[in-house]
């Protein structure tokens, strides 16, 4: 009989042997794979659930060793995506469920100077969770966009006239950004306009003394955004522009007619249609309606570059320009007979 209680002893400290042994192979990282997964743990995931999933992934030895593990140890584990692989210590992955120490899905976006609001809708769209059109539906909400005002010493009412297509054209300043993907269209708005805030803060006194406000100084810099492309070539344009309004002439922008189409340049060709398309942007009006006066509002987002020139125009005295089209030169014209012989010249070359 006292023989039998041994052989039974013997396996009862065999099976204890085999049992801590296996909870400590268990419990220890299942290979050398660095490889990072994404492990999701969905909110009110048992712990016996989760300790199965990671089994599942690839990711652990035994469930049934973290099973163990977790009965004698008390762990908060708090749901999100995870970044873990199967070299980690199953206790270093409890660790990071514990801090809630979660991947966090961003995004890089790059939102460049001379594109409209409609294309930085479609941009952020493409990487975060929000659809263009939700974009733009907070974007035309006059109610938000009014709450904004406050805030901003740029934003002033100039941005709710009747005829605007979005209010917050030209003051989304172009740069790289990045956001949590799971962000509102709310939050990559403020987040723009504090970007914006503080890359206008140096030029802030001088906008403010100028005798055009704010909105019409944006507003200019975004024609000359799309007009030149050099900085020299910027202030210039700033000051054909400038001495056309103190003249009371149109400004004969054809940038500013094919956003008041809704068209744009390069893809929808230039028509009457387009040019004398009767709206509060198309400065190629001929009836005299937007004789000395700028667009109602930006027509883009325009660079730093451009916001400068329109504050320090050249001190040149042109009224006219013409862009060669198939060179990207710009020659800068004091008569109308000027400006008809190089735009007759160009357009034989096909470069207009």
């Amino acid at each position: 009989m006292k023989k039998v209680w041994l052989i039974i002893l013997g396996v009862f400290v065999l099976l204890i042997i085999g049992g801590v042994s296996f909870y400590f192979w268990g419990i220890g990282p299942k290979d050398n794979n660095d490889n990072l997964v994404i492990f999701t743990i969905e909110p009110g995931t048992s712990k016996t659930i989760i300790a199965k999933n990671l089994a599942k992934a690839g990711l652990i030895k035994s469930e049934y060793a973290l099973d163990m593990y977790l009965f004698f140890n008390k762990i908060n584990i708090q749901a999100g995506d995870y970044e873990l692989s199967s070299s980690m210590n199953p206790k270093d992955m409890l660790n990071k469920f514990s801090l809630g120490d979660v991947k966090i899905n961003s995004s890089t976006i790059t939102l460049i100077e001379g594109k409209r609001l409609v294309d930085y809708a479609l941009d952020l769209s493409k990487q975060l969770d929000f659809t263009k059109e939700d974009f733009l539906s907070v974007a035309n909400d006059l109610e938000y966009i009014e709450s904004l005002i406050p805030n901003y010493w740029f934003l002033s009412s100039d941005i709710l006239n009747d005829g605007i297509y979005y209010p917050l054209e030209g003051y989304l300043f172009p740069d790289t950004y990045e956001f949590l993907n799971n962000v509102t269209p709310q939050e990559v708005i403020t987040t723009i306009l504090d970007h914006t805030a503080s890359k206008l803060e140096a030029y802030k006194d001088e906008m403010l003394a100028n005798n055009y406000s704010i909105h019409e100084l944006l507003t200019m810099a975004s024609i000359i955004e799309k007009e030149a492309n050099t900085d020299n070539d910027r202030a210039t344009v700033a000051q054909v522009f400038y001495k056309r309004l103190v003249e009371n002439w149109s400004l004969g922008s054809d940038v500013t007619a094919f956003y008041g189409a809704r068209k744009e340049m390069g893809k929808d060709s230039e028509t009457w249609d387009v040019l004398n398309d009767d709206n509060a942007y198309n400065t190629r009006l001929t009836n005299g309606k937007m004789n000395g006066k700028l667009p109602i509002g930006p027509i883009c987002s325009p660079s730093l570059s451009s916001i400068t020139a329109s504050l320090k125009p050249s001190a040149t005295n042109y009224y006219y320009f013409v862009a060669d089209t198939c060179t990207g030169q710009i020659t800068f014209l004091t008569t109308a007979d000027e400006f008809y012989a190089k735009t007759t010249e160009l357009s034989t070359k096909g470069c207009i």
